[in-house]
């Protein structure tokens, strides 16, 4: 119990770090009346590199922000209660993987800004690393991944959305990068369990091989 505790509060912890500072920075510019959407990723432009570390924690509106503030914090902590030994790399790697996509593939006369693309990085590196691995559990919280966020998949399709101000680019970045992180950490991180049948079923697969194989090296060298 004390264990699941711990692991529990490791995985909470830099998940509402990160959303504690999406917050701080939405009330600064709230009680000084400023704007810093200009910090976000302009695309093809200098001045908008910054943006590719700095755009996840600025938000348009209180409206954008807590839209995202849930599906950010379920999503990442799954990811870091889950996979503990590679969530900082997959959490960088959609960080920056989506930010290069937006930088370079946004369009250049907007600034993006918003946590979505890591938010859709999360949930398409859950789903898909859950059925990779084919582990009980992952596989569950890929399926509440598909239910829940599901809908999610059409915020990658700008004809969805013709009159509304959304960074298409971004989502689709990061549903890229997610896809890329799960497939290259597919041998990382919690693998499926082996019941002791499945074992011994392998044991006697290999046994059968080697069996086949020197039988069929005695029949070579008695013919020859």
């Amino acid at each position: 119990m004390n264990k699941e505790k711990q692991k529990l509060g490791n995985a909470l912890f830099i998940p509402l770090v990160l959303l504690a500072v999406m917050w701080v920075v939405k009330l600064v510019e709230y009680g000084f009346g400023i704007d810093l959407g200009f910090l976000g990723i302009h695309p093809l432009h200098l001045d908008g590199l910054p943006g590719i570390i700095l755009s996840p924690y600025l938000h348009g509106g209180f409206e954008h922000l807590i839209a995202n503030t849930l599906p950010f914090l379920v999503l990442s902590i799954a990811l870091f209660y889950f996979y503990p030994q590679i969530s900082i790399r997959v959490l960088l790697g959609i960080w920056l993987l989506s930010g290069l996509w937006t930088w370079f593939g946004g369009q250049p006369s907007s600034w993006h800004i918003g946590a979505s693309s890591l938010i859709y990085g999360f949930s398409a590196f859950l789903f898909v690393s859950g059925m990779i691995r084919k582990d009980t559990r992952l596989a569950a919280l890929a399926l509440i991944v598909a239910f829940l966020y599901g809908s999610m998949i059409w915020g990658v399709f700008p004809e969805f959305f013709p009159k509304k101000n959304i960074s298409w680019e971004g989502h689709l970045g990061g549903f890229i990068a997610g896809l890329i992180l799960a497939f290259y950490f597919r041998d990382s991180g919690p693998q499926r369990k082996q019941y002791s049948w499945e074992l011994e079923e392998e044991q006697e697969e290999e046994e059968q091989e080697g069996r086949q194989y020197w039988e069929l090296k005695k029949e070579n060298t008695d013919t020859t």
